[in-house]
């Protein structure tokens, strides 16, 4: 049994606060192995995150799904999600399906989304996000931050889609801020961070899109992280793979630090989700002798 609530994000007297309802979701799950079998060691969920559990094939790993039931989110909602996987766990956490970011009101703060991950020596954890869809006028503020012991092994991906193309719509205004944290035995071993603010993607701010550091014409992106001593060995195959995709997106693999890093732009996010499951389900392969394929709910 959890004996306290989980640190979540400033209270909300520290924040913005919106005339109208908001949710403050949070979910903590964490993992222990014992005889060479992970099982669940502690819960706690709060309104509107849930979690489910599902029966899962012999060779795949304790398996979380991630669901929030306000079928999205908007100015002035937080979700927190906390895993902790202790020596020698393996576990995968994924979503049910893609987050929705709609559209926030003026004066409403960022929605804000939490991820932490720390894993103990020995430990293997997926976190296999699906897309994130961002409305035009959403406001977000994302991170992901990883505490890593040495020996412990991550594969984690998140990805941002600018609106539903194949519904004729497009992210012309908003707010975006996407960060990325990753420490090894303690030290910072990764830092990034996407921030687009102000998004005016019509007019003569479109050439924000049109920069060389900028998406051109893509709709969708997405960062594709494998942090384990054996990272290096597995850029030849993933670079391979990408070569191989049907529906090539902009993509790019390198290494540092121990970490294969993904980087995937595309103009098509139906292309782009078929090349993440592409990479990340070799990856898992490789470096984990998982099957190659990622969790059921991608595919539904």
């Amino acid at each position: 049994m959890l004996l306290a609530e989980p640190a979540l994000l400033p209270p909300i007297s520290a924040r913005k606060v919106s005339a109208h309802q908001r949710v403050d979701g949070a979910t903590r799950v964490e993992f222990s192995a014992a005889g060479g079998t992970t099982r669940l060691a502690d819960l706690y969920q709060r309104a509107p995150c849930r979690v489910l559990f599902p029966d899962v094939d012999a060779d795949e790993p304790k398996q979380a799904v991630l669901l929030t039931t306000s079928g999205g989110l908007t100015g002035g909602d937080r979700l927190q999600t906390d895993v902790i996987a202790n020596a020698g766990a393996c576990a995968t956490l994924t979503s049910q399906a893609a987050e929705k970011i709609y559209r926030a009101l003026p004066g409403d703060d960022a929605a804000r989304i939490g991820v932490r991950i720390a894993a103990a020596a020995g430990a293997y954890v997926e976190y296999l996000a699906q897309e994130t869809i961002l409305f035009d006028g959403a406001r977000l503020r994302r991170h992901l931050d990883a505490d890593l012991a040495p020996g412990a092994r991550l594969l984690a991906v998140e990805s941002l889609v600018f609106g539903r193309g194949a519904m004729g719509e497009a992210l012309r205004s908003g707010f975006v801020h996407d960060a990325w944290r990753i420490r090894r035995g303690g030290r910072l071993i990764f830092a990034d961070a996407l921030h687009l603010d102000g998004l005016h993607f019509d007019g003569e701010a479109a050439a924000l899109r049109a920069a060389p550091f900028g998406f051109g014409t893509a709709t969708a992106c997405a960062t594709l992280i494998y942090a384990a001593e054996d990272a290096p060995a597995l850029l030849a195959p993933v670079r391979a793979s990408l070569g191989e995709a049907n529906v090539p997106p902009i993509a790019h693999a390198t290494t540092r630090e121990q970490m294969l890093i993904v980087r995937l732009l595309a103009d098509d996010a139906a292309a782009l989700r078929q090349v993440v499951i592409q990479v990340a389900a070799l990856i898992r392969t490789l470096a984990a002798g998982l099957p190659r394929r990622l969790p059921q709910v991608w595919y539904c």
